[in-house]
């Protein structure tokens, strides 16, 4: 079980699923939701995630390689818990998260947009852009 809430404690949820991979996002939209050098995703079925406190507030974005988002943030903090994605997946922020996230074997996307000076290990998968479907 995930357990994650945004920075003032309004929203919390929780997901009974495992997850399916991590995502180190280059891209610039990442950049600013996580006002840092990149953000960090984890990918969930859609299906176990619940709410267990508050009320999130939602916004809609259109991506780079042409797919909608779904947004989910804490409507008094301003915090961003999660997206939702077509297809029935959710990534959750890792940010978020109650529990420390392992990017010790995250994906790095659209690394062509990275910062200068930021290193990704030799080992680690990564994509200039958008991962295979």
């Amino acid at each position: 079980m995930l357990t994650g809430r945004c920075q003032c404690g309004g929203v919390r949820y929780e997901h009974a699923g495992d997850p399916v991979a991590v995502y180190i996002c280059h891209c610039l939209e990442c950049r600013k939701q996580s006002a840092s050098a990149f953000g960090i995703s984890v990918e969930m079925p859609r299906h176990g995630l619940a709410v267990t406190q508050g009320t999130p507030k939602f916004w809609t974005r259109g991506t780079d390689s042409g797919r909608t988002l779904r947004c989910a943030f804490c409507p008094d903090c301003g915090s961003r818990l999660w997206h939702e994605s077509e297809g029935g997946w959710v990534t959750l922020k890792g940010g978020s998260l109650d529990q420390p996230v392992d990017v010790s074997n995250a994906i790095h996307i659209w690394t062509r947009r990275k910062l200068p000076g930021i290193e990704i290990p030799e080992r680690a998968q990564q994509y200039p852009g958008e991962p295979p479907a």
